[in-house]
């Protein structure tokens, strides 16, 4: 909720400048490369527990993210409960099964094929805690009038790479699905209209048998996804 009070420009000092030194820039970025380089999203998860601090601590690194008029329009639900993973499970497997047996058209069938996916979906009870993610179309002033949130799915999709990013950081292995319609989700964890469900990120570790699929690992050559107008021609 934003303070109608807070609503004025006042300038400050930037906080945490650093000094880096080009060479070092280069082996940072080197590094990070190398790290984001193992992160491989996994369908199959051990049950071992994962501490809830440790989830706290990387939704508070994506809460970090910028976004249109720093309205932060995004919000976590954190889920170890069994009975509402089970629910979820239920709820999403449903969806799933009406968009394999015909909601999806056969180029998006064909398209999913070299993943391996399929209506049945395991991990969202296995895979020790569930995040769900939402985006909020809209926010409440303390008096209730309600404000336009800005840039929402541009917003809401940077917090969640840091998020993503974050749990690989800390050594947790993670799956997005995204079932649709995800409407359930309010029902079942009790959002707000204003809320649109987006994304489901089962966390944890991943199971001593856990297998990736090859084509999941090719990935597009620099020059592929990259244009550079350099200073000279």
């Amino acid at each position: 909720m934003i303070d109608k009070s807070t609503l004025v420009y006042t300038a400050v000092p930037m906080p945490d400048r650093r000094a880096v030194s080009d060479e070092d820039m280069r082996q940072r970025a080197d590094e990070f490369l190398e790290d984001v380089r193992t992160r491989h999203t996994v369908r199959q998860f051990s049950d071992k527990p994962v501490e809830r601090s440790v989830i706290e601590t990387c939704i508070r690194a994506a809460g970090t993210a910028p976004s249109g008029a720093n309205h932060q329009p995004w919000h976590f639900v954190a889920i170890r409960n069994p009975d509402l993973k089970r629910q979820i499970r239920e709820a999403a497997e449903e969806e799933e099964q009406k968009f394999y047996d015909g909601g999806a058209g056969d180029a998006w069938i064909k398209a999913l094929e070299p993943i391996g996916t399929n209506a049945h979906k395991p991990h969202l009870e296995i895979a020790p805690w569930l995040i769900v993610i939402f985006a909020q179309r809209w926010g409440t002033y303390e008096d209730g009038t309600r404000y336009k949130h800005y840039y929402v799915p541009e917003s809401v999709g940077i917090a969640t790479g840091v998020l993503i990013t974050a749990l690989h950081h800390a050594g947790l292995s993670t799956l997005t699905h995204t079932p649709n319609p995800m409407r359930f989700l309010n029902d079942i964890l009790d959002r707000p209209e204003a809320e649109k469900p987006v994304m489901i990120l089962a966390v944890g570790h991943p199971a001593t048998d856990a297998t990736v699929p090859a084509a999941a690992k090719i990935k597009k050559p620099l020059k592929e996804i990259l244009s550079v107008f350099d200073t000279e021609a």
